[in-house]
């Protein structure tokens, strides 16, 4: 069901808040928006133990939850600059995508970049999810390319300024 919101002030907003059946098997909370201006809802791990990532060590970390997302949607998986910055914590596929014909538990792919092994607890916030519309592409195969001021210029072509 996709549910509208209309904003009544001046400057005009639209909202679409899509409802998404979920599975928590964990004893914490959904997803969550931490404030009104956030994109992302965190994600939080559910461990029956700590875990500890050695430098340069990859797990999955499990969340206990399932979902499932209407056609047209995806979810994006991506990491918590406090824990980034602090930690040196973050995601090996970032963002990750969930589709929607996914069914399983959405797991989290954590990296540890420091130089110091870091523990990860049950419940703590790990990453954040931002659910987002997609659309498909039909290719048109061409042998032209329209042209345009910045052309094949790639990787820095912008300059540093």
């Amino acid at each position: 069901m996709i549910v509208f919101i209309l904003s009544t002030s001046l400057t005009f907003a639209a909202t679409i808040m899509i409802q998404v059946a979920i599975i928590n098997k964990s004893p914490h909370e959904l997803p969550a928006y931490q404030t009104d201006g956030a994109s992302g809802m965190d994600l939080r791990a559910w461990l029956p133990e700590p875990v500890t990532l050695a430098p340069m060590e990859r797990k999955l970390i499990p969340t206990g939850l399932y979902m499932e997302l209407p056609g047209g949607f995806e979810a994006q998986v991506r990491p918590r600059s406090g824990l980034a910055i602090k930690k040196g914590l973050t995601l090996i596929n970032t963002p990750g995508t969930i589709d929607s014909d996914y069914r399983g538990e959405i797991m989290v792919p954590m990296v540890n970049l420091s130089a110091e092994a870091q523990v990860i607890t049950d419940g703590e916030r790990i990453a954040q999810m931002i659910v987002a519309k997609y659309e498909r592409v039909e290719w048109q195969q061409s042998t032209l390319l329209e042209d345009t001021t910045r052309g094949a210029g790639g990787f820095g072509h912008s300059g540093a300024h």
